[in-house]
């Protein structure tokens, strides 16, 4: 999704310390549905404490997304959710977020290039082949950083939990070569669709 450029760089919401928020731009309260109508725009836009200055767009964002998710929405697996929160004060979390970043900018690109091809029509099975995808990239890339993770496909019927010995190294290198592969084809698509909109 394309953002909308605005003159005078993003909107600017103020936050007061009794939850309002402000849309400067307009002069007048807003709510959180406001706030993600913005965002499916392309809106772009930043949340700042009212009397700090300090900037909560993610604290914003992520309220968002935890409405959706208790109202019923959610977007988000229940497996997803499990493995990010591992994430959290481990290794992997600086790699994490750009790694998202791209993989949900791939995302939006192919639904945006779907979108063209059908005349607007939503391809399910498109989307969720590009979902299946994304997902087991991500699954790979945590394996990579926690080994003890196991695929969500590979379930044991005899109740054995445990790998065989000597299986994780090759799991991870296995895990490491799959993300890189992937991430180039990533990039290189990027780059194409760069030169075409450049034309």
């Amino acid at each position: 999704m394309a953002k909308q450029k605005t003159t005078d760089g993003p909107i600017i919401i103020k936050k007061y310390a009794n939850r309002r928020l402000y849309d400067t731009s307009s002069s007048s309260y807003v709510t959180l549905d406001y706030l993600s109508e913005l965002v499916r725009k392309g809106v772009d836009f930043e949340v700042r404490d009212a009397k700090t200055g300090e900037d909560l767009t993610r604290a914003v964002l992520t309220q968002i997304i935890y409405e959706y998710e208790t109202k019923g929405e959610g977007a988000l697996p229940l497996n997803f959710l499990r493995q990010l929160i591992g994430f959290y004060g481990g290794g992997a979390q600086n790699v994490l977020p750009a790694w998202l970043d791209m993989s949900m900018n791939s995302f939006a690109e192919a639904q945006e290039r779907w979108r063209s091809a059908m005349g607007g029509a939503t391809p399910i099975a498109m989307f969720e082949k590009q979902a299946r995808r994304n997902m087991e990239m991500f699954e790979s890339a945590m394996r990579m950083f926690n080994p003890a993770l196991t695929p969500r496909d590979e379930t044991l019927d005899d109740g054995e939990g445990e790998r065989e010995a000597g299986e994780g190294s090759d799991a991870d290198e296995d895990a490491l070569t799959l993300m890189q592969n992937q991430m180039a084809e990533m990039q290189r698509q990027l780059a194409e669709l760069a030169k075409k909109s450049g034309k």
